[in-house]
């Protein structure tokens, strides 16, 4: 089992009028290779829970287990440590450095890890070269597309081969083409062996997964496999743009 949570809840201003409940008693489980989709609405919760399974934010009650380890009494530097080493992070943002050039947008991370020049610039190419940007390694964000930042930041999350891939709305500011190319590329990503967990407000996108999870005002609202043709048929439509 690689996430467990249980009756999780995130609460803002507790006890007082205006208090929110992001989630509210949420449990699920997801395996280890699953390609799953967290899909909601505005306001559903699908980011706050992203950002718990992330371990970027913890939760106000409830437990979560990552590969049987519990989350909640993990201090603040081996979080850090889970987020570096295990979790590659696609945002709809791109989150790049716009003063590094995509070379060192991805290598960032690996110097954190760590290593030596030497296998960071092999990683850096590779994964530049693995999202078709091996000639683009010495341009700035401002020098690309947006699709082209978006596969700088995929290249960034998959250089260091982490276990897992979260995007959150990695499509959201991309043309339809450049939508489907990432799509593609995380289902490749998913079929090689990585577990993909992708937040999206689009039931189109959604159906690219292998399992359907929605969220309404904090809530689980379903969970459903998606079968094989219907994925095929969602990867083959256009993304909205």
């Amino acid at each position: 089992m690689l996430i467990d949570i249980r009756r999780v809840s995130k609460i803002y201003n507790e006890g007082l009028p205006s208090e929110v409940r992001a989630l509210d008693d949420v449990s699920l489980q997801i395996d280890n290779g699953e390609f799953t989709t967290i899909l909601g609405q505005s306001g559903s919760g699908k980011s706050t829970l992203m950002n718990i399974l992330g371990c970027l934010d913890i939760p106000t009650y409830g437990e979560y287990y990552l590969n049987g380890e519990p989350v909640n009494e993990m201090p603040l530097s081996q979080l850090s440590m889970i987020r570096n080493h295990h979790i590659g992070f696609i945002f709809q943002g791109f989150n790049l450095i716009t003063g590094l050039t995509a070379l060192e947008n991805v290598e960032l991370p690996l110097i954190y890890r760590g290593m030596s020049y030497a296998k960071r610039m092999d990683l850096c190419h590779q994964s530049l070269a693995e999202v078709g940007l091996a000639d683009r390694v010495k341009h700035l964000p401002t020098e690309l597309s947006g699709g082209q930042q978006q596969r700088v930041a995929i290249a960034r999350a998959i250089a260091a081969s982490p276990p897992i891939i979260m995007a959150d709305e990695p499509t959201g500011n991309l043309d339809s083409k450049s939508g489907r190319e990432i799509m593609q590329k995380l289902v490749a990503l998913n079929r090689e062996g990585a577990s993909v967990i992708l937040i999206t407000h689009d039931l189109k996108l959604a159906r690219v997964g292998k399992r359907i999870i929605t969220l309404r005002d904090g809530k689980v609202l379903s969970d459903e496999a998606v079968s094989e043709e219907e994925r095929v048929a969602a990867l083959a439509e256009e993304v909205e743009e």
